[in-house]
């Protein structure tokens, strides 16, 4: 039940990335809360274990919308100083509704928590009705007048406004780009030296945020809480232990949302990756000597498990998608968020699937030195490949990616 929407998201990524591409963002998000309103409806109707088994499934839907469309939709209508901030908000409300589901799992009744959580949804689609289509789904359609509506709206500018004029025209030169190149998105992405270097960057990034402990650590975490108890007498119920987990990864979000522009992308990657890859070295070397009967201090596990939690929530959750929503224009960038998200969720599937087995066969040390070992290895790649996406246009962002041999062979083709 717990990996069964992992699963369901592989599929549903490209379904709702088809749908965001075909008939708007605003519709394809609009299309996800109408879904999550059928899973508390169904909740509400019955408790019979195939609705639940529905339900779940209809959970997986809704994830890959949350995971392609909002960035994409966020990123398309943010202004370059403040599109990495509002990328991040996509992890900071997660967060937050995460730990208000637990704060009232624990105070209200089942029924009055389904009824609270449909609510949501619907309201979600009452209000969005009046929010705008993305500018460039409008514009790819033909639609300059309504974009250029959109876009004063957003801005809080004037219709003679020049940036707004700036903007649409930067808009149409980035599809103009995108011209005559085949409609086999993949394809032109894998064929395309620079677009794969890109498409390397954001499943680097994707793959990173799975492989950096935080999903088993969470599904681990009741484990870890109770060897504490039992060693330093910390005592928490089940609800306790998820609201601290809820509270610190709602503190790593907050966090990310308030500094990424300050600092930059790359930069808070790296320090999230090298934080993170220690912390999970060192909850391994405490489970190692733990098995070998060698005492070490019972607050090493509880302090790993939290700092994996708030790397995950400051740096590798939100900055993946935001990086993937950079390095590729409209055409492509549903396409390749839903390819990563689709990797992603394959790898945490078998993760929740296999991760106890494993552990016992093999030990849970292992399993968490290999989590350290991904998290260092892509310290060194952001270091060596990643570039700064922080207030840059595409083109940009692209040159940096080219070989030296390849800058010196577009100059001689400009010059000729």
């Amino acid at each position: 039940m717990a990996s069964l929407p992992y699963l369901i998201c592989i599929p549903s990524t490209y379904l709702v990335a088809w749908w965001g591409d075909k008939f708007g963002r605003k519709n394809a998000l609009l299309f996800m809360s109408s879904i999550n309103a059928v899973i508390w409806t169904l909740k509400l109707c019955s408790m019979n274990i195939w609705v639940f088994v529905i339900a779940r499934v209809l959970v997986g839907v809704v994830m890959a919308a949350s995971c392609v469309t909002c960035p994409t939709y966020i990123k398309e209508i943010s202004e370059d100083n403040i599109r990495g901030a509002l990328g991040c908000w996509n992890a900071l409300f997660f967060t937050t509704g995460s730990l208000s589901a637990y704060i009232v799992g624990d105070l209200m009744s089942y029924r009055a928590i389904l009824i609270m959580f449909l609510v949501v949804p619907l309201v979600h689609c009452l209000i969005f009705l009046a929010m705008p289509e993305s500018p460039s789904y409008l514009i790819k359609n033909g639609k300059d007048e309504e974009a250029i509506k959109a876009l004063i709206w957003l801005r809080c500018r004037k219709g003679n406004d020049a940036a707004i004029k700036e903007e649409i025209d930067f808009i149409k030169k980035e599809q103009r780009n995108d011209e005559g190149k085949g409609e086999f998105l993949l394809k032109n992405i894998l064929t395309d030296k620079i677009l794969c270097r890109a498409f390397q960057i954001s499943l680097v990034a994707a793959l990173a945020r799975e492989l950096c402990g935080a999903v088993p650590v969470l599904n681990f975490a009741g484990d870890i809480f109770q060897l504490a108890s039992q060693m330093m007498g910390l005592v928490l119920t089940p609800n306790q232990q998820t609201m601290v987990l809820g509270v610190v990864q709602l503190c790593g979000a907050t966090m990310a949302s308030s500094i990424i522009e300050k600092c930059g992308r790359r930069p808070l990657l790296f320090i999230t990756c090298i934080i993170s890859g220690l912390s999970m070295c060192m909850l391994g070397t405490w489970f190692l000597l733990n098995e070998n009967n060698i005492s070490a201090p019972a607050w090493i596990p509880v302090l790993m498990l939290c700092l994996c939690i708030f790397c995950d929530a400051s740096g590798l959750m939100p900055i993946s998608v935001v990086i993937a929503g950079e390095v590729f224009s409209y055409k492509y960038r549903g396409t390749v968020l839903a390819t990563t998200m689709a990797i992603a969720s394959i790898a945490d599937f078998f993760q929740l699937l296999f991760f106890k087995p494993l552990a016992k066969t093999i030990g849970v040390y292992v399993a968490f030195y290999f989590f350290g070992a991904m998290c260092l290895s892509t310290a060194l790649y952001v270091i060596l490949v990643v570039p700064e996406t922080r207030n840059r246009q595409l083109e940009e962002i692209y040159d940096d990616l080219r070989t030296k041999k390849e800058k010196e062979k577009l100059e001689n083709q400009i010059e000729a």
